[in-house]
């Protein structure tokens, strides 16, 4: 039996050495086995799939590849999420697989997702042959014209010898500049037909130059404006993870002695328990960081996106401040504010260019002072710390859950959340201390993303813990990759916040529709709703599901339990395991700006508005 049908991973592939790289490969081969022979030659070694009559040729020639290992999904959105994981995690560009029509459509989904995150991802599909195409084929869709709004490039391809150059043109286009989805829809005939193939192929992409290399005059005024200030901010977005410049922020964070606040997308990229650290921003991030922002002068944003979740009510945002907006995409510069300092640039390089900058205002005598701004961001800090009450019955709180989590975790442990009150509450109460240990659907919002992402995850970093942090309503939208993992030794940890019903949802239903929870209740049925107490999701039982699945289910109902379980979970590591948090369902998310509000008015907690005093401006 072959290695892909136990499921076994494969050995690392073997780079070919420099000379051999110089020697030109050219082969006689079928389009499916130039396409093989060109993902082992573009560097993929893991492609998440599922075959079907269109892309068939193409899983003839991988059955027999010893440098790609594909993962036999049970949906392809599963494949196309895993990608992205596998992405975040290892910064390399993720491969998912699908056929034609139902199974290209039903990668849309983690396709949009990667785009919203800037995620590099190809995802290769199998089209029906040329000569059908347009004429409503059994299976056929246009997926080029369906993903066009949602992939940073797509190619269509009828011609095998076409092959070879596209896979290198997609992964240079998903890789460089900001990262993105690319799709490469190959049609039948193209895979079955005889041609040969050459590597390296020559390349064709005119029009596509991204810049890297900021302009020096920009640098320079950024770096007097930062000098300038008297209540600056570092705005840190997810660009500065895909740049790999974290070790840059923290010496141009540590050089200016500005504050530092790091969106969703960013955390890690500093480290929580660094002083210059005042949180998450957004509507619900911590009210240092939403009011550090709101009062300071100088915005200095890398590798930002100035996100509505960010900004709030965005005519009301950071009123009083100038903007540095730094970004390898010129289009999101002065999308939504208007740039005082634009920069178009790889955020890396910026920030390398910026500290040079700033030592050069440094040596000239101009040094800013920020001891006033410290004074009144420490008092916010001291004030408002994120925090949470333990519910009255006794029951597990789900804060302290996801906390304790973080706590016994192995250094390293890499986090996927799926996508709501889980979600923030894994943001606010894990530290994260390091880069790319924090996976989150954050542009697109997507539930059910967790578990096929941490398997992604789990895949490309196998030494590494896995946790999926994931509530009862995402599970049950992708659990059936548990199977995955199960059959192919990818041992994750998943922990379902499970409150019996969808709780940011609900949590909105509390405070602005007047505790009237239509459809939000995943505990009962329609007639028992609001008749019994919740005593969380039970049907479907998620202990005896993970079991059937072929992993470890273990549920938690008392607090005393918290750590045992938490640690029995820990120290299995030849299976995945499933651990059912049965937690109370009232907790909410706090702190919290209502969507459409001004972050002014961020509520702490329920009912509780910080008080900022007045500040000259």
């Amino acid at each position: 039996m072959t290695e892909q049908a136990t499921g076994a991973h494969h050995p690392q592939p073997r780079a070919r050495s420099a000379a051999q790289a110089a020697q030109p490969v050219t082969e006689h081969v079928t389009g499916a086995q130039s396409l093989i022979r060109s993902l082992e030659e573009v560097g993929a070694d893991t492609v998440f799939g599922i075959p079907g009559g269109a892309i068939l040729p193409a899983y003839d020639p991988m059955f027999d590849s010893k440098r790609v290992r594909h993962i036999l999904v049970r949906h392809e959105q599963g494949a196309g999420h895993a990608a992205t994981g596998y992405a975040q995690a290892t910064g390399k560009v993720g491969v998912c697989m699908a056929t034609s029509g139902p199974g290209a459509t039903n990668l849309v989904t983690p396709i949009a997702d990667a785009h919203m995150d800037s995620v590099p991802l190809v995802a290769i599909t199998g089209q029906v042959s040329s000569k059908s195409i347009g004429t409503d084929a059994f299976q056929e869709a246009d997926i080029c014209g369906i993903t066009m709004p949602i992939t940073k490039h797509n190619f269509l391809v009828t011609r095998a010898e076409d092959i070879p150059h596209t896979i290198a043109e997609a992964f240079h286009i998903a890789s460089t500049g900001r990262p993105g989805p690319v799709l490469v829809d190959i049609a039948k005939d193209a895979l079955q037909a005889q041609t040969v193939f050459s590597w390296p192929p020559q390349t064709d992409l005119p029009g596509y130059r991204p810049v890297t290399k900021p302009h020096a005059k920009q640098i320079r005024e950024a770096a007097k404006l930062i000098v300038q200030a008297k209540r600056p901010v570092l705005y840190v977005g997810g660009g500065v993870l895909k740049a790999r410049a974290t070790e840059e922020l923290r010496i141009l964070a540590e050089l200016t002695g500005a504050p530092v606040t790091t969106t969703l997308m960013a955390l890690g990229a500093f480290p929580d328990s660094h002083p210059q650290h005042v949180g998450m921003p957004g509507m619900h991030g911590s009210v240092s960081a939403v009011t550090a922002l709101q009062k300071a002068d100088l915005l200095i944003a890398l590798g930002a996106r100035f996100d509505d979740r960010v900004t709030g009510k965005v005519d009301t945002f950071a009123p009083y401040a100038k903007i540095v907006h730094a970004d390898v995409d010129p289009a999101e510069i002065g999308k939504i504010r208007a740039a005082d300092v634009p920069i178009v640039g790889d955020a890396r390089e910026v920030i390398a260019d910026l500290i040079v900058a700033v030592q050069a205002e440094h040596e000239a005598g101009q040094r800013g002072d920020y001891a006033d701004w410290w004074a009144q961001i420490d008092s916010w800090r001291k004030t408002y710390p994120l925090g949470y009450d333990l519910p009255d019955d006794g029951s597990l709180s789900p804060q302290q859950v996801i906390e304790r989590i973080g706590q016994l975790a192995p250094p390293n442990t890499i986090y996927a959340a799926g996508v709501g009150q889980h979600q923030m509450w894994a943001s606010q109460y894990i530290n994260y201390e390091k880069p790319y240990t924090w996976l989150n659907s954050g542009g697109a919002g997507t539930m059910g993303y967790a578990v096929p992402a941490a398997m992604g995850a789990k895949a490309g970093m196998p030494d590494t813990t896995v946790w999926a942090i994931d509530g009862d309503g995402c599970f049950q939208m992708t659990n059936q990759e548990l199977v995955t993992c199960a059959l192919n030794n990818i041992p994750i940890k998943v922990a379902i916040i499970n409150n019996g019903a969808l709780g940011m949802v609900r949590q909105w239903q509390t405070l602005f529709y007047n505790e009237r929870y239509s459809n939000t209740v995943l505990h009962s049925g329609p007639t028992a709703e609001g008749k019994q107490p919740n005593l969380g999701t039970r049907t479907p039982d998620f202990v005896k599901l993970a079991e059937a699945m072929g992993c470890v289910g273990i549920r938690c109902e008392d607090p005393a339990d918290l750590d045992s379980v938490i640690e029995k979970a820990n120290s299995i590591n030849d299976r995945t395991v499933v651990v059912d948090f049965i937690c109370h369902e009232d907790a909410m998310v706090w702190p919290m700006v209502a969507a459409g509000t001004s972050n002014d008015e961020v509520m702490a907690a329920r009912g509780v508005r910080p008080d900022f005093g007045d500040m000259d401006d």
